[in-house]
């Protein structure tokens, strides 16, 4: 199986060495460097009915890289879009859904689908809509965050609530609930009470909506929020 390995404290780069014969894929901009043992296509994986899906679930090309090994052993250098951390990830005991543009890359033996979330989920959650990436197959996964990266472990009986624009993937056996956690209360929403009250206050406050995981299973989160930063770039002020 090819071996990821991430190189460099600062925006760090997937290195990726390859043995004959062996095959990686990744998104459509993510190769930076490939020794001339390699070979790089563009494919539209799964035919046009899943790369359709995969665009709308998780912002992905409609063509993938695909990286193999045909001349002899090599090595690849990938970078995610964005500055951060990057994880490697085991997928096939464990498998993972991912949050908007935190797919890298993968070894062969796995594969991205596509899930349907609930209603509440795809309206308020902004993970892909009514559709989120999953996970399947046996291999590595690589995520990108955009900044720092750590790692949750969700416990029965000790929920974790997250703003969804610092959830990079999370373990696909645990369930998540849209939340809000506004403070004030359900009377300051115009004169619209309980629940949506709440929600009219999150929207319009840019606060309050987050994602409330429970059960057994681990959360990657990542310390910057792309869309306020994006925001603060164009505008000069916070989100």
């Amino acid at each position: 199986m090819p071996v990821f390995s991430v190189t460099g404290d600062v925006d760090p780069f997937l290195h990726v060495s390859m043995k004959q014969g062996e095959t990686i894929y990744c998104e459509s901009d993510a190769m930076v460097m490939m020794e001339t043992a390699l070979d790089l296509k563009g494919k539209m994986t799964g035919g046009l009915g899943s790369a359709i899906m995969r665009r709308f679930a998780n912002g992905e090309s409609f063509f993938q890289q695909h990286i193999e090994a045909v001349r002899g052993s090599g090595d690849c250098l990938l970078s995610p879009t964005l500055p951060g951390a990057i994880e490697v990830v085991d997928v096939g005991a464990r498998q993972y859904l991912l949050n908007d543009g935190a797919f890298v890359a993968a070894t062969s033996g796995t594969e991205m689908k596509v899930r349907t979330q609930s209603i509440g989920n795809a309206l308020f959650a902004q993970s892909g809509g009514f559709f989120v990436m999953e996970t399947a197959g046996t291999g590595q996964v690589v995520v990108s965050g955009f900044g720092s990266m750590f790692q949750l472990d969700v416990e029965p009986g000790k929920d974790v609530v997250i703003d969804n624009s610092h959830v990079v993937c999370w373990d696909n056996s645990l369930k998540y609930d849209i939340s809000v956690t506004t403070g004030g209360g359900a009377g300051s929403g115009g004169g619209i009470g309980g629940f949506l009250g709440n929600i009219v206050n999150s929207v319009t406050s840019g606060e309050g909506i987050v994602l409330r995981f429970s059960g057994s299973g681990k959360v990657f989160i990542c310390s910057r929020n792309r869309d306020a930063f994006l925001k603060w770039t164009a505008t000069g002020k916070a989100s």
